[in-house]
């Protein structure tokens, strides 16, 4: 997105794997109908597609609009679009990121619209070259734990999708593979939206990695058999205990990890962090329509009425987690104490 027409090009993932894509977004309306739908999804490329959208809002000023005009429209902007999607923390994040920045620049009294213009794009434009570094960095530091011939399990998409760059958990296994190795995949197909399969095993698929689709009710069998070595998963928030919100049923999985002690990681950029909430008890969890769990494909599933329970997303307990993976390397056995100082270490 480049000067002071641009537009936001954003694959549809809800039309994979039948068809590729793209949505040319103009607004923040279709920005945020973008997000909150699932065209756009995966925490980090929901916070850089939204750090966008008060860039979008500053194009559709008038051309005799002010510095001021810029500023209200930049901070309607970010208010409008966390509204999009409650759990993911990356969304907050960046549009924070923004707010500040434009505040910043509009300090100096003598700056024109078309600097601010400038600086909030060149902001956003720095969002979007972070996440990329930051994928590959997480991959670089989580490779080691994938040996030759394992068997990993993940489950939703947290790959190239899901964010600017090459993901988070699958950034794990293309840096694995670039070193040679060769090991399975199970992608669980995660419903109700099928991210697992739709998604996850689309890129594994392109990438060359070998992949297989499991329905979310065999893995803990595969366990049992003994076919996954470990399971990476992508988070959406992560509380100041290590807690992390991740794709409903996640924390089934850890849950049958432990049972079955089987090393279970979360691979995630600092900023899915939120030092603000304690533990997960106080992630806001996301409540999406019936529809999604009642129909499949416009096809009826569930008797018409029924009653449906959908959370978009569950908390799975630090101690259920083996290791957090960041761009600034390996956290093992999370906790309050090991969270704060993972998080005050540079980059590595």
């Amino acid at each position: 997105m480049d000067g002071t027409d641009g537009v936001l090009e954003l694959i549809d993932q809800r039309r994979l794997p039948v068809e590729f894509i793209t949505l040319l977004v103009r607004d923040t309306r279709r920005l945020h109908e973008a997000i909150r739908t699932l065209a756009v999804r995966g925490a980090p490329a929901i916070g850089v597609a939204a750090a966008y959208g008060p860039v979008l809002a500053l194009q559709s000023l008038d051309a005799d609009a002010t510095t001021v005009d810029g500023l209200k429209a930049i901070v309607e902007a970010c208010d409008f679009l966390a509204t999009s999607r409650p759990t993911a923390v990356n969304l907050f994040w960046a549009l924070d990121r923004i707010r500040h920045k434009a505040q910043k620049v509009c300090q100096h009294p003598q700056v024109t619209l078309g600097e601010l213009h400038e600086a909030i794009l060149a902001e956003a434009n720095a969002i979007r070259a972070e996440d990329i570094e930051m994928c590959r960095a997480i991959g670089r530091h989580g490779e080691a734990l994938i040996r030759d011939g394992a068997g990993v399990l993940t489950h939703c998409n947290a790959g190239a999708l899901a964010t600017a760059g090459q993901g988070t958990a699958l950034s794990v296994m293309f840096e694995a593979q670039k070193k040679g190795r060769s090991f399975k995949v199970y992608a669980d197909e995660t419903r109700p939206l099928l991210q697992g399969a739709r998604l996850t095993a689309w890129e594994l698929q392109q990438a060359g990695i070998d992949v297989m689709v499991i329905c979310d009710n065999m893995a803990g069998w595969l366990m049992k058999e003994g076919k996954i070595d470990l399971v990476i998963t992508g988070a959406d928030r992560i509380a100041a205990n290590g807690d992390a919100a991740n794709k409903i049923g996640t924390y089934s999985l850890s849950v049958l990890a432990k049972q079955h002690e089987v090393p279970f990681y979360i691979a995630a950029p600092s900023s899915t962090f939120d030092l603000s909430i304690a533990d997960g008890a106080e992630i806001p969890i996301e409540q999406r329509e019936s529809s999604e769990v009642t129909r499949l494909a416009g096809t009826a599933t569930a008797p018409d009425g029924v009653a449906v329970y959908n959370p978009a997303f569950d908390v799975t307990p630090a101690q259920n987690i083996t290791a957090i993976i960041t761009e600034k390397g390996v956290l093992c056995r999370p906790d309050r104490d090991g969270v704060l100082a993972h998080l005050q270490a540079p980059d590595t």
